[in-house]
């Protein structure tokens, strides 16, 4: 579409958490338009439909067939391509939860559905719309780092299981744990760092240790503990990733450690580097200097805070309006940090560095 005066017809596919969580900002966006949405279950159907006074689905075509002009994706991991391709078979631009699958074939099967579309796919990595990460990257194409050599990524919750005996702990439905659920937004941050050169060799180790314990103790969960439920996955993840030109990355990821928490991502360039917790959205310079004498400089770098999932829709739903697919998380990028965690999995089930080249 490509006025401005007529509003963008949004429709969700998913109305679970994160479907309420993107349409809860989507409806305070100017010009967009929730106009309903799509569940198999009809609680999900009947909440979002008194929530947001729309109608709601049980079946996508029936809300593809709907004057709408894009779609949210926000279902579990396995249903990604089902709904993602149906919709840009249909015409339809989307916006599509990370991961982009829950396996590396079936995202290889949605990038080709998205190659061969006249919609687009944009892919939900919101952290790299966090105002520090705008800030890290303006720095780094004036050349304040030099060449950005290193990245290394932590996301280690010291107790940060999703609800175990939910979706996001069974490997056929999550496609994976920790790793999957948030080493994908680890992965996509470094590769955004590095500005995703070509990843030649991955070498990781994959743990379960703290899921299926009886006496598991924890503080707060994102859903409900189902004790007793399906603990099939991955709870921490260690891993090494080579780069061409000599760029590397080294990732921590862990729902749970004995060990305190960590949201830091270091980035080590040959002029200067930089500390971002994204715990606290922090950001720190490291640089050198010889002016007067040999001295250490350590800046902090304050922004604004603005919600980074409010700043992904923008671009979105600005791409819809405009008929111009964004340059920024592309299917091509979430399928290359796809093929990274399937290669971290490979590199722990053969006891190996696996080769991408």
């Amino acid at each position: 579409m490509s006025s401005t005066n007529v509003p963008v017809q949004v429709g969700f596919v998913g109305l679970g958490n994160i479907g309420h969580y993107h349409a809860d900002r989507i409806v305070d966006l100017d010009g967009v338009e929730i106009v309903g949405g799509v569940d198999i279950n009809p609680d999900a159907r009947a909440r979002f439909a008194e929530k947001y006074g729309v109608e709601s689905f049980e079946s996508y075509e029936d809300l593809y067939s709907a004057a709408v002009d894009a779609v949210v994706v926000t279902t579990p991991n396995k249903f990604h391509e089902e709904y993602a391709v149906a919709a840009l078979r249909s015409g339809l631009d989307v916006l599509l939860e990370k991961p982009l699958a829950h396996s590396l074939e079936s995202a290889e099967r949605i990038a080709e559905a998205a190659h061969n579309a006249d919609g687009f796919c944009m892919v939900g990595f919101h952290n790299r719309f966090r105002n520090p990460i705008e800030v890290v990257k303006a720095y780094q194409e004036e050349g304040r780092f030099g060449q950005t050599r290193h990245v290394e990524a932590n996301f280690i919750r010291r107790r940060g299981i999703p609800g175990r005996g939910s979706w996001f702990t069974n490997s056929e439905i999550a496609g994976g744990g920790a790793l999957i659920d948030i080493g994908v937004h680890a992965i996509d941050l470094s590769l955004h760092f590095h500005d995703f050169p070509k990843v030649q060799e991955v070498s990781g180790t994959i743990r379960s240790q703290f899921g299926s314990r009886d006496d598991y103790a924890y503080l707060e969960m994102w859903g409900e503990d189902a004790q007793s439920g399906e603990f099939s996955v991955d709870d921490s993840v260690s891993a090494f990733i080579r780069c061409e030109g000599g760029k590397t990355i080294a990732l921590e990821v862990a729902w749970a450690a004995n060990r305190s928490p960590n949201e830091e991502y270091i980035v080590r360039g040959t002029e200067a580097g930089a500390t971002f917790d994204k715990g606290d959205d922090t950001l720190t310079l490291h640089e050198t200097g010889r002016q007067g004498t040999d001295h250490f400089s350590d800046s902090d770098i304050q922004t604004r805070h603005e919600d980074p999932h409010k700043a992904e829709q923008r671009v979105f739903f600005d791409a819809v309006r405009d008929g111009v697919a964004p340059a920024r998380n592309t299917v091509e990028q979430a399928l290359e940090v796809q093929r990274i965690i399937d290669a971290i999995y490979r590199s722990h089930d053969e006891q190996r560095a696996i080769r991408l080249e």
